[in-house]
C-alpha cells in the first residue's frame, strides 16, 4: 500500500515537473520593462557620391560614305561601262579620305571623247564663220548683234538682188559667188576621135564670138560610150572634160569648137561635133539658213570679192534663236567632254572620307555604270548609340552629360561619350513611358555597327561631401528631414536640404553637421516577438552602409 502511494507521488511529481519544464520552454518569461526606446543609429560622415544611369543598345555610324564609278546616271557620259579591275583593300580595313581603294577600266571612254571633240570642233567652226569671228571668240558673240553672210570662196558676186530693209526667206539663195578665172567644157567625140585624146592631152577651143584659138587641158576621159544625141542616127559618142582659162568673156552656155592642133599650132582639126562651156571651175551658193531682215548689203552684183568678204548682213529672232542655240548646243558639249575627260582620268576610286571599308557588292571583272555604287565605308571613330530610360531615370540625363561606353566584344575596354539629345515625349511600352536618349561615342577602328554597348550615364558627382543614409531620411509636411540622437539620449527632429542621391546614400547640402548621429531605427518599431540585444542595434539589424566613405555607385540600373 505504502508502495503504491509513493508511486503515484512519484509519477505526479515526473508529471508537473515535465510541465513546469515545457512551460517555460514555450512561454518567454516576462521582461522588465525599459526606461524608454533603444535606437540604431548611424554618423553623418564626409564622402564622395556620383550618381548615374546604366542602358544599353547598338552602335551605329554616325557618319557613312558609298564607294561610287565616276559621273552620274543618266548623265553626259552616261552609257560609259565601266571594268573593276582590281580592289587595293579588303572589306574591314581601315582606309583614309582620298585613298585609292580600287583601279577600273573604261575601253570605249576614249573613243566617246575623240567622238565629240571632232563634234565640238565642227560646231564652234560652223559658228565662228557664221557670226565672222576667230573660234577662241565665240563664246563673247552677241546674238543680238545678227549674223554676216560671207563669200565662201574668192570670185565673182552673181545674182545679188538682195536691198536693205528687204527680207530672206529661210533656204534662199543670197547670192552666188564664181571663180570664172577657169572655164569647163564637156565635148562628145566619135570613136575615132575618141582614139586619138588622152588626159592631160592639150586641145585648142574656137568661140564664135571670139578671134583666135584658146588652150584647154583635158582633166577627164569617159571611156564609156552613151548614145548619141547629136545624130539621128543610132550612133554613140565619148565624153571628155577639158578645163581652161577664161579671157574673161567667156561665160557658161557658149557654144565652142575642139579640136587637136596640127604642126605649129596655126590648123587644128576640129571634131565633129561642137561643145558647150558647161560652167565656171569654182562656184558656190551663199544660202540664207533663217528668215531674216537684210540690215546691211556690203558687195555689188559682178563685183570681185576675196574668200571671206563680207556680202550682206541680216537679223531677225530666227537668228538670235540660231545663234543661241548654237551657243547652248557648244557650252553644253563643252561640258559633256569636260565630265568625260574628268572620268577618263578618274579610273582610280578613292575612298571618300575616313573609315572602315563596309563592304563591296561589284566583284573584279565585272561592269559597272557612271554614278553606280561599288561599295560603303563608315566611320568608327564617331558612333551613335540610340537607347532607351525610364520615366524616373530620365529626370537624372541631361544633354551634355559625359558617358562611359563599354562593349562586349571588347572587354576591358572603355570609350568616351556624350548625350547629345534627350526626348521630352515619352513611348509607352508595356505601361512604363520609355524616353529615347542619344549618345555620341568616340570609338576607334576596332568598333563595328551592330555591337552590343553598354552606357553608364554620369548624372552627377560631388567629393568630400555629407551624406546619410537613404534608411534614415524620411519626408514630412512636404519636406524632407531626419531624427537625430542628442547627447542625453533625446531626440530631435531636423529639416534638411537634399543634394545628390543614389540607391545607398543621399547628400545633404544644410541642416547636419559631421559627427551627428542619425537614427535609422528604434525598438519602438519592434514586433512583439523581436528584442533588443545590445544597446546599439535592434532587431532586425539595420546594417551600416559603407556609402557614407565613398558614396558612389554604379547608378540605378535602367535599360
Amino acid at each position: 500500500m505504502i508502495q503504491r502511494v509513493i508511486m503515484i507521488v512519484l509519477i505526479l511529481v515526473i508529471v508537473l515537473g515535465g510541465g513546469l519544464y515545457a512551460y517555460k520552454q514555450l512561454i518567454p518569461p516576462i521582461e522588465e520593462e525599459t526606461q524608454g526606446p533603444i535606437y540604431s543609429t548611424q554618423p553623418v560622415e564626409r564622402g564622395d557620391i556620383s550618381v548615374g544611369v546604366e542602358t544599353s543598345g547598338q552602335l551605329h555610324p554616325s557618319r557613312s560614305g558609298g564607294i561610287r564609278a565616276p559621273g552620274f546616271r543618266g548623265g553626259p557620259g552616261s552609257s560609259v561601262q565601266y571594268i573593276v579591275d582590281e580592289y587595293l583593300v579588303e572589306e574591314g580595313d581601315e582606309v583614309k579620305k582620298d585613298q585609292v581603294i580600287a583601279i577600273l577600266k573604261a575601253p570605249d571612254l576614249k573613243i566617246q571623247i575623240e567622238n565629240l571633240e571632232n563634234k565640238l570642233k565642227n560646231h564652234k567652226e560652223f559658228l565662228a564663220e557664221l557670226c565672222s569671228v576667230p573660234i577662241d571668240q565665240i563664246h563673247q558673240i552677241a546674238p543680238n548683234e545678227g549674223i554676216t553672210l560671207r563669200a565662201p570662196i574668192g570670185g565673182r558676186v552673181l545674182g545679188l538682188n538682195i536691198e536693205e530693209g528687204g527680207g530672206l526667206k529661210q533656204g534662199q539663195i543670197v547670192a552666188r559667188i564664181v571663180d570664172d578665172s577657169h572655164f569647163k567644157v564637156v565635148a562628145e567625140l566619135t570613136a575615132t576621135e575618141f582614139a586619138k585624146v588622152k588626159k592631160g592631152q592639150k586641145l585648142k577651143l574656137e568661140f564664135s564670138e571670139f578671134d583666135g584659138f584658146y588652150d584647154a587641158t583635158i582633166t577627164k576621159v569617159n571611156p564609156n560610150p552613151i548614145p548619141s544625141k547629136k545624130d539621128s542616127g543610132m550612133g554613140f559618142v565619148y565624153r571628155i572634160t577639158l578645163e581652161g582659162e577664161n579671157p574673161g568673156l567667156v561665160q557658161p552656155g557658149m557654144e565652142v569648137r575642139v579640136g587637136i592642133p596640127v604642126g605649129d599650132s596655126t590648123r587644128v582639126n576640129f571634131f565633129k561635133y561642137p561643145a558647150k562651156v558647161d560652167s565656171f571651175l569654182k562656184e558656190e551658193q551663199v544660202l540664207s539658213s533663217v528668215e531674216a531682215i537684210a540690215t546691211k548689203v556690203h558687195a555689188e552684183e559682178m563685183e570681185l570679192v576675196e574668200r571671206g568678204d563680207p556680202l550682206i548682213s541680216i537679223t531677225g529672232s530666227d537668228v538670235q534663236e540660231l545663234i543661241q542655240n548654237k551657243l547652248d548646243e557648244i557650252i553644253d558639249e563643252e561640258m559633256q567632254l569636260n565630265q568625260l575627260k574628268a572620268q577618263y582620268g578618274d579610273l582610280e576610286i578613292r575612298a571618300p572620307m575616313d573609315g572602315v571599308v563596309a563592304r563591296f557588292h561589284i566583284e573584279p571583272g565585272e561592269t559597272i555604270g557612271p554614278g553606280e555604287w561599288l561599295g560603303y565605308i563608315y566611320n568608327t571613330s564617331d558612333m551613335r548609340m540610340w537607347v532607351k530610360v525610364d520615366d524616373i531615370d530620365v529626370l537624372l540625363v541631361k544633354q551634355g552629360a559625359p558617358v562611359k561606353v563599354t562593349v562586349d566584344a571588347l572587354p576591358g575596354k572603355t570609350f568616351e561619350g556624350e548625350v547629345t539629345d534627350v526626348a521630352t515625349m515619352g513611348e509607352d511600352e508595356n505601361g512604363i513611358p520609355r524616353f529615347r536618349v542619344n549618345i555620341q561615342v568616340k570609338g576607334g577602328p576596332q568598333l563595328r555597327p551592330g555591337m552590343q554597348a553598354r552606357a553608364y550615364i554620369d548624372a552627377g558627382r560631388a567629393e568630400d561631401v555629407l551624406l546619410v543614409p537613404l534608411e534614415a531620411i524620411f519626408e514630412e509636411d512636404g519636406k524632407p528631414k531626419v531624427e537625430i540622437l542628442n547627447p542625453d539620449g533625446t531626440t530631435k527632429v531636423v529639416p534638411i536640404e537634399i543634394g545628390l542621391m543614389n540607391d545607398r546614400v543621399a547628400e545633404v547640402k544644410s541642416g547636419l553637421k559631421e559627427g551627428d548621429l542619425v537614427i535609422t531605427g528604434s525598438s519602438a518599431d519592434l514586433l512583439p516577438s523581436q528584442h533588443i540585444k545590445s544597446q546599439d542595434t535592434i532587431l532586425p539589424d539595420s546594417g551600416k552602409s559603407d556609402s557614407g566613405q565613398n558614396g558612389s555607385n554604379n547608378g540605378t540600373g535602367s535599360d
